[in-house]
């Protein structure tokens, strides 16, 4: 249904104050409109997820995809404690690889990442867009300023749930078509950010949604999904541990590098060849953890590993400042909210509101909290 320029204009001033974390376009008006625009367009494609799976001229596939996404919205109302609304019950084909494309950016010596300020998100380390080449004109104006920039596609995004009113945040094909572990841990993560947000913490909204994609989703394999579904989960979930204990190291790395620059007074060049120095390490660590992957794979093949593999030396490839600085957003706390989930007795309510009880703290002080609590004694995610 065409929306009337009231709706649109509606829609737009919703938009400039929900969007901006995942996926905004700018400060000024028309960069707000852009944005709205890109978000319309999405919500015109979507369709009830009942009336696609009514349609004859979908695949069996998508079909099937579809009904599974059905069981897992209903699982992570009854299971998880996650919000029932209308987010994710209808499906759009954007008929390209990523909803948004978001840019991130550092200094050439710290893992700290440029900041953009909006209404009601906050100040954030990221900044996404509906257009890829406006994602990369937005980098080269900041490589132009001596920053580091990653731009990176994202398959979903949340609207926070300021859209719900309007159909809420829809499947996307984009993400539809994953393997099905992959696919429910996406789903419960962008669910997450509808119910705790802190105003411009990144580290703790991203690390608190992957802690319930983690949770939610070894819930969901252990009594949802099928043998084939939990092995492939367990062998993709085995590499992206290893990937991200590299990383972590990595950036242990670099971060004791950069602190040396004051510590030390050790001059660009100095710290430009230790900097080069721990890359190397990293891309011939990561290249001897890939060749152990395909080792133990060699006799079987399948495509969710070559597109794992693929993602992972897209990412090393690029890595920089900016990349490093990103991740460190979405697994940084994780361990924290998954002590904390212990403590609260695995109860998802309970759970939810220690949560929304450290957002209410001072951003220093919720991250002291959780960083003071005692590890679980067995990792109860995947």
């Amino acid at each position: 249904m065409p929306l009337s320029f009231l709706q649109r204009l509606v829609l737009l001033c919703l938009l400039a104050l929900a969007l901006p974390g995942c996926a905004s376009q700018g400060s000024t008006l028309g960069y707000y409109w852009q944005s709205a625009q890109g978000h319309l367009q999405i919500m015109r494609a979507a369709e009830p997820i009942d009336q696609w799976i009514a349609r004859t001229d979908i695949t069996p596939a998508l079909r099937e995809r579809l009904q599974l996404a059905q069981r897992a919205r209903a699982f992570a109302v009854a299971e998880l404690g996650l919000p029932d609304n209308a987010s994710y019950r209808r499906y759009a084909d954007l008929k390209r690889p990523y909803a948004v494309w978001n840019v991130v950016a550092a200094p050439p010596y710290a893992l700290t990442l440029h900041r953009w300020c909006f209404p009601v998100t906050g100040c954030i380390g990221y900044r996404g867009y509906f257009a890829e080449a406006d994602a990369r004109a937005e980098a080269a104006q900041l490589a132009g300023q001596g920053l580091e920039v990653e731009v990176y596609g994202v398959p979903a995004y949340s609207t926070l749930g300021y859209m719900n009113w309007a159909g809420g945040d829809p499947l996307l094909s984009t993400f539809i078509a994953w393997p099905e572990g992959e696919f429910v841990r996406l789903l419960f993560h962008e669910l997450a950010h509808q119910v705790v947000y802190a105003q411009g913490d990144t580290l703790f909204n991203e690390s608190f949604a992957t802690a319930v994609e983690r949770l939610g989703s070894a819930q969901w394999l252990a009594t949802e999904a099928s043998p084939e579904a939990r092995a492939a989960f367990a062998e993709s979930s085995e590499r992206r541990s290893a990937f991200r204990a590299l990383t972590r190291a990595t950036r242990a790395r670099l971060s004791a590098i950069y602190e040396q620059k004051e510590a030390l007074a050790l001059d660009e060049k100095a710290l430009a060849a230790m900097k080069i120095e721990a890359m190397q390490a990293f891309r011939s660590d990561y290249a001897t953890l890939r060749t152990a992957w395909l080792q133990a794979r060699r006799d079987r093949t399948a495509a969710v590993n070559a597109a794992q593999l693929a993602g992972y030396d897209r990412w090393v490839a690029r890595a920089n400042n900016a990349s490093f600085a990103a991740q460190a957003a979405y697994d940084e706390l994780v361990p924290a909210f998954e002590a904390l989930f212990e403590r609260e007795g695995r109860q998802w309510p309970r759970f939810y509101d220690a949560v929304r009880q450290l957002a209410q703290q001072p951003e220093a002080q919720r991250h002291q909290s959780l960083r003071a609590l005692p590890p679980p004694k067995e990792p109860p995610g995947a």
